[in-house]
């Protein structure tokens, strides 16, 4: 039970004071956050809150490394808005129930570790294209629907909304200045609540929305058609959903693991990502990932176990079945301000500072993703495409990075000694390099400062010695890795890399 829970684990010594403070401070800043991004996506608010919950206790106790916390995170949230306005939140249920089936295969086939092929320029874009996204969302707060119409406030309501979200942003900036002992985002709710129900300023209440009172999570099986036609309209969202929850997971992880010193494990947080988004699915629940913001909260309050992730959610659980009375009387304005602060942490101002300094390549990827993130939504296809054009960068740069020097010696041997990686990149200059016509009659290619990568590269080796056999000459490889001959091997009952009546390269040694 103790490997499995790695709570009570007495080869450390854990403060629970500060772990249970932790957890209720956690639970503080987790809440607006949930019912902000229920709120911008069309969800009841109750949806956020029971996703908040079910996320943060089951990757508590399952997870992949202590300390994380997950909730309704606003990255996958995003990327249900279009399926909840085409077909309606029982097939966002569908779709996060899915979304948690392909995370557990991903966990079980142990992918979790190619998070590490994301270039940092890539994950720059996806943060700062998020950022800006939430920053937008927000300006639905100003508008209001009359009669199925929609417009923006104007007059007395306009300036109290932007009178008190500003309020709010002024003391998520000043209140740490003084104290850190209560979390900015918690004291700004506070006061900005307590300065409306007193003075009983009229403005958009979280009660105007929807209701939060609840009980505990009711199991629920989405109320869609079990068939393809349904399949084919949520698997593309679940896959999304599934994709952009594991890259935004993953990435945290290996961020609490440099904060902590310590090892997590990307797998194991696959599958209890992908378990709770099952039961997000089936108990109401928004579904969600790790949180960036709420888990530097916790490590700042001194967390390092799982028990302040646990606090954290029942905290929630809690405030859901007693607490919905004073959460309804939360102004919207309060959250907006919090929202906004969320989005303006998120960004990744670091990226700007160092933006003259960035490769051309590294500019345009980081660009081109978060451009993406913010006009399709779309934060998983950001994240392919990203990925994919530092790929073709990296191999554009590598494949000029091929060279030969030549020399023949006293024997009247030629010598082609090649630097640089032999793949498909590279293969257009690597046969550039020889000149057949004038060569003498016995060649040697040296690869003792290069590597035969992949396919492409055996069939330029396969290509160039036989463009020599027809010559009448005779081309052999020298210095070989074993990597090398074993690709080569391999090749042989698909490729032909014969050489006169040898079945393979005659591979010289050196002496």
């Amino acid at each position: 039970m103790k490997a499995a829970l790695n709570l009570f684990n007495f080869s450390q010594k854990i403060n629970y004071r500060t772990e249970i403070l932790a957890g209720l401070t956690v639970a503080m800043t987790m809440i607006p956050e949930s019912l902000s991004f229920a709120i911008l996506a069309g969800f009841p608010p109750l949806v956020g809150l029971y996703g908040a919950f079910i996320m943060g206790l089951v990757t508590a106790i399952f997870g992949g490394r202590p300390g994380l916390i997950s909730g309704g995170a606003g990255a996958t949230v995003i990327v249900l808005i279009a399926l909840m306005k085409s077909h309606g939140l029982e097939y966002v249920f569908g779709a996060i129930a899915l979304a948690g089936i392909i995370q557990i295969f991903v966990g079980l086939l142990k992918l979790g570790k190619f998070i590490r092929l994301v270039p940092q320029p890539v994950m720059f874009g996806f943060v700062n294209g998020l950022a800006i996204v939430i920053f937008m969302s927000q300006l639905e707060q100003f508008k209001i629907t009359t009669n199925g119409q929609t417009e923006w406030l104007s007059g007395t309501p306009f300036l109290i909304m932007a009178g008190l979200v500003a309020l709010t942003i002024g003391i998520v900036i000043i209140l740490p200045k003084f104290t850190k002992k209560i979390p900015a985002s918690l004291a700004a709710i506070m006061i900005v609540f307590a300065i409306v129900m007193i003075f009983g300023i009229e403005t958009k209440k979280v009660e105007d929305i929807a209701s939060v009172s609840g009980s505990l999570p009711p199991f629920h099986i989405p109320n869609i058609p079990f068939d393809l036609e349904t399949l084919k309209v949520i698997f593309p969202y679940a896959l999304i959903m599934g994709a952009v929850g594991l890259t935004e997971g993953l990435l945290t992880l290996n961020l609490v693991d440099e904060i902590t010193g310590t090892k997590g494990n990307s797998n194991r947080e696959c599958i209890a990502q992908g378990g709770a988004n099952i039961l997000n699915g089936f108990f109401y629940g928004m579904g969600g990932c790790p949180m960036i913001a709420q888990t530097l909260v916790n490590l700042s309050a001194g967390s390092r176990a799982r028990l302040s992730g646990i606090v954290a959610a029942l905290t929630i659980l809690l405030i859901i079945l007693v607490g919905a009375p004073v959460i309804g009387k939360l102004p919207m304005a309060a959250l907006t301000g919090v929202m906004i602060m969320v989005a303006i942490g998120t960004f990744e101002w670091a990226s700007l500072r160092i933006f003259k300094r960035m490769p051309k390549s590294d500019i345009f990827v980081m660009i081109v993703v978060t451009l993406i993130t913010i006009f399709l939504h779309n934060l998983a296809l950001a994240v392919l495409i990203g990925v994919i054009i530092s790929a073709l960068v990296f191999a554009w740069d590598n494949a000029k990075r091929i060279r030969a020097r030549k020399h023949t010696d006293e024997n009247g041997v030629k010598h082609y000694e090649i630097y640089g990686p032999l793949f498909f990149g590279s293969v257009t200059g690597f046969a550039e390099k020889f000149d057949v016509a004038n060569d003498p009659q016995e060649i040697i290619i040296d690869f003792a400062e290069s590597r035969v990568v992949d396919m492409s590269a055996i069939e330029a080796l396969n290509a160039i010695t036989s463009r020599y056999h027809k010559a009448g000459k005779t081309v052999r490889l020298q210095h070989l890795s074993p990597d090398c001959r074993t690709l080569l091997k391999n090749a042989e009952a698909i490729i032909e890399v014969n050489i006169l009546e040898d079945p393979m390269y005659l591979v010289t040694e050196k002496t």
